[in-house]
């Protein structure tokens, strides 16, 4: 394992306290701004990459999954950078991939405003955005001019629109588009601001939406691996006849989980009764407990990426060791700062040093193993 180099090698290389210092009050004074501006304020930072760039050199995080090699496991969730604006900024914070999307065929707004809720004393978020998008046309201009300078590998993150009469070729002109831009494709079954979506998510459902994925991408000439999202509010006993439905569709991995529509009785928010979906410190429990169940269920068949809930490096180490190959963070973005993904990385080594491993695809799963 080569040692860390934590140079910060952008934008004038102040001293590593000053610049934390600086990093965690601007993340103090975005979240007084409303929600949708900050996220659209750190949206423009990125897209003009002006953050400090932490350089992270670990060989035992890198990873190889379906022939994409991931130079750490951390990723930015879909729902971020909806229209794939800010790729390389983000690889700038540290980050081993990126998510795009969600992304549908016609341009659409979403659901109404306000539909983006803090609660700051739970650490978590709560969004209605309802898949508010571009379109498709402009979604994969923006990718495809990313592909020969981006830093590593890329997913989009593909819905279907509010008003669809058909939810399969919505799924289909979004694969065929956009496989041959992206390093992996998501399809998303589990938003819970998309009415009509979560009906797909049964075992014949997921089957059809896979199978049209598929067939689109080979339309374009392109096996792009196809991933699917899935919502922890799923019953227990829906879950194995779904993940076998979906494997038996040649599905290349699993994301556990999305957002929940359930309200956790200790949360202490006034917005915790805001409709829509719940992400951040409180689906930790839940998400993770479904990972477990996947994991059990795919018996390492297929790579899983854990999402839900990850706010430090243990948590992330927790997932990896119950099964993931890969985990993602949003949520805890706005509580922690962008500092927080160096840091996960930075602990992730120490933690895979400490329990004697050499690489990170030595512990994924060896609580199960």
């Amino acid at each position: 394992m080569n040692t860390v180099d934590l140079t910060f090698c952008l934008k004038g290389a102040q001293p590593v306290f000053l610049r934390d210092t600086v990093m965690y009050l601007a993340t103090k004074a975005v979240r007084r701004l409303p929600p949708s501006v900050s996220h659209r304020l750190a949206i423009k930072i990125l897209k003009y990459d002006l953050l400090p760039h932490p350089v992270l050199k670990f060989d035992c995080l890198s990873n190889n999954l379906w022939g994409i090699n991931f130079s750490n496991p951390v990723g930015m969730s879909a729902g971020f950078d909806k229209e794939c604006e800010a790729v390389n900024g983000l690889f700038g914070m540290a980050f081993g991939f990126v998510e795009t999307g969600t992304v549908t065929p016609e341009p659409q707004p979403g659901n109404p405003a306000p539909n983006l809720f803090r609660l700051e004393e739970d650490r978590a978020l709560i969004n209605w955005l309802g898949f508010p998008s571009r379109g498709l046309e402009k979604f994969s201009d923006r990718l495809e001019r990313t592909v020969k300078i981006r830093k590593g590998p890329t997913g989009a993150n593909i819905g279907i629109n509010a008003k669809t009469t058909d939810p399969l070729e919505d799924i289909a002109k979004c694969a065929e588009r956009l496989s041959n831009h992206a390093d992996y494709l998501v399809v998303n079954v589990s938003c819970p601001n998309t009415p009509g979506l979560i009906e797909w998510q049964t075992p014949r459902g997921v089957e059809r939406m896979l199978a049209v994925a598929r067939e689109a991408c080979l339309r374009a000439g392109k096996r792009a691996p196809i991933l699917l999202k899935l919502s922890p509010d799923l019953e227990m006993y829906n879950l194995e006849p779904i993940v076998s439905s979906s494997l038996n569709a040649g599905v290349s991995g699993l994301i556990i989980s999305n957002t929940t529509v359930s309200r956790p009785s200790e949360l202490l928010s006034e917005n915790s009764v805001k409709c829509g979906g719940l992400s951040g410190v409180p689906l930790a429990s839940l998400s993770h407990k479904m990972l477990c169940c996947v994991s059990k269920i795919t018996s390492g068949s297929i790579p899983l990426i854990a999402a839900g809930g990850i706010s430090s490096s243990q948590d992330a180490y927790d997932r990896i060791r119950s099964g993931a190959s890969l985990i993602q963070i949003y949520t805890a973005l706005i509580y922690r700062g962008p500092q927080l993904v160096a840091e996960i990385v930075n602990g992730l080594a120490r933690l895979l040093k400490s329990d004697g491993f050499s690489s990170i695809s030595e512990a994924v799963g060896v609580n199960y193993c």
